[in-house]
């Protein structure tokens, strides 16, 4: 019987050793798919993606071939306007006058004109008549150029848009990635406060029970540990909220597990305004659209000029058949190679054309010349306008990255020596010389000046990135 209970416990123990090794096993493999299905995800990376895959880029994208397209293909309105038709028509009612000309059937048929006479000339086939045309035609004025240069100067409008959207878009995507670093370092941060409320609760409630403490320390370590949980927790939401709006941005699908690999270390740069401003004041792609459209507007004003003045040339030419045999209509293939049974009323003809209403002082021409020259006096005000403010906002940046430098090089070592109070509390407290109010405090403050110091690393790299868009260059290699 004792044989059996062994055996039997004996069972028991390696099915349930079993169980538990299968357990850790599902539970590894579960965690290695998990991280297999995080995808990590570095600056450069985010970038990269970004070009490839965002929809707002691929829109960009499209736009520019389109007037890419119209740009290569603008020299389309010289192509001249060629139509090719043919007729067959049936007459209602018997009329000679009717089949091609007076003249046509006074030669073929000269007894119609002498006596009408109808008995054997009015058949069937004689109500019918058979005309082809072969239309050419060709017109050119000035306003045709202006089309064509029109044409070109939107191609160039819409790289510097494109171009516009390129940067801006990545502007967005760094800036967002690294206040996702910010966020996630101040996550990082509130967890381990919560895992260090949950280790004092824990060791607060092991010294109850000994007797060592009080239980008004127990209930203080509890309250801290279940206030921290909820922030937490919200902020951990926060984030990943946050993340699915960069896996969104950049082309992933929502809800694409990323994990960020990049931190906030930045470049530092020596920044001077006057002499930023001297070298890449004219890269601004706010200034070159705007030049781009005050090239546009004076292209406009000298085409539209020229136009009221000089005529518009027109050529044509026309190429129509008709055949008037004996035949009739119907049998026209037998007589294709005979002279007398083709009759071609086509013609060439050379047209200029002024339009004297354009020339007259309140015409629309001369009112649009007039409109264009006020539109330009206020870009021009704008350019000053961009000017002025680009100076200020270089002016700016430079500032920030400077004040921010100083800062950053203080923080640091605020942060050091936050770290070493905080760990001499942790120690007086463990050997319980020190109260649990004064050890939050002194947490709190180690976590206040490091997120203060990234803080500051996130600021000096914000106004260096609006600085490169500013100016369109980049400052950092």
């Amino acid at each position: 019987m004792k044989k059996s209970l062994v055996k039997l416990a004996g069972m028991v123990f390696a099915f349930s050793v079993c169980g538990t090794i299968f357990a850790q096993e599902a539970e590894v493999v579960a965690n290695n798919e998990e991280k297999s299905d995080v995808i990590k995800l570095s600056l450069e990376d985010a970038v990269d993606y970004a070009l490839k895959n965002s929809r707002t880029l691929k829109s960009n994208d499209i736009d520019l071939e389109m007037k890419k397209r119209a740009s290569s293909n603008s020299w389309n309105v010289f192509l001249p306007n060629v139509t090719v038709s043919g007729t067959m028509a049936r007459a209602n009612e018997y009329n000679p006058s009717g089949l091609a000309s007076t003249m046509a059937i006074a030669k073929f048929h000269p007894e119609v004109l002498a006596n009408g006479i109808k008995t054997d000339f009015d058949k069937e086939e004689e109500r019918w008549n058979t005309v082809g045309t072969v239309n050419a035609s060709w017109a050119f004025s000035v306003k045709m150029i202006a089309a064509i240069k029109k044409a070109q100067l939107d191609y160039e409008g819409g790289k510097i848009t494109w171009e516009k959207s390129q940067k801006e878009t990545i502007l967005s995507i760094k800036k967002l990635y690294y206040g996702l670093v910010l966020q996630q370092e101040n996550l990082k941060i509130q967890k381990a406060t919560l895992e260090n409320a949950r280790q004092r609760y824990f060791q607060a409630q092991t010294n109850f029970k000994n007797g060592l403490v009080p239980e008004i320390m127990l209930l203080q370590n509890q309250v801290n540990y279940e206030n921290t949980k909820p922030t937490v927790e919200s902020a951990e939401q926060e984030f990943y909220q946050t993340l699915d709006t960069l896996a969104f941005l950049i082309g992933y699908p929502v809800g694409t597990k990323l994990e960020l690999t990049s931190e906030i270390e930045p470049v530092y740069v020596d920044a001077d305004t006057e002499v930023l401003l001297s070298k890449y004041g004219n890269n601004d792609l706010n200034m070159k659209s705007l030049q781009n459209n005050i090239d546009l507007i004076k292209t406009n004003k000298s085409l539209l000029g020229a136009s009221t003045w000089l005529p518009a040339l027109s050529v044509s030419y026309g190429w129509i058949p008709a055949y008037i045999g004996s035949e009739g209509a119907w049998h026209f293939t037998g007589d294709i190679g005979k002279d007398e049974a083709w009759y071609d009323s086509g013609k060439l003809s050379l047209t200029l054309a002024w339009n004297i209403t354009d020339m007259l002082p309140w015409s629309s021409n001369r009112q649009q010349i007039k409109d264009l020259n006020q539109n330009l006096a206020k870009l021009e005000l704008t350019m000053e306008t961009l000017k002025e403010n680009q100076k200020v906002e270089v002016r700016k940046a430079v500032n920030t990255l400077n004040q921010a430098k100083q800062q950053i090089d203080a923080m640091g070592r605020t942060v050091q020596v936050a770290q070493k109070a905080y760990e001499m509390q942790a120690k007086s407290y463990r050997n319980g010389t020190t109260e649990l109010l004064d050890l939050r405090d002194s947490e709190k403050s180690y976590n206040e000046a490091k997120l203060g110091l990234l803080s500051k690393k996130m600021t000096y790299i914000s106004a260096l990135l609006d600085l490169e868009n500013t100016l369109n260059t980049t400052l950092t290699k």
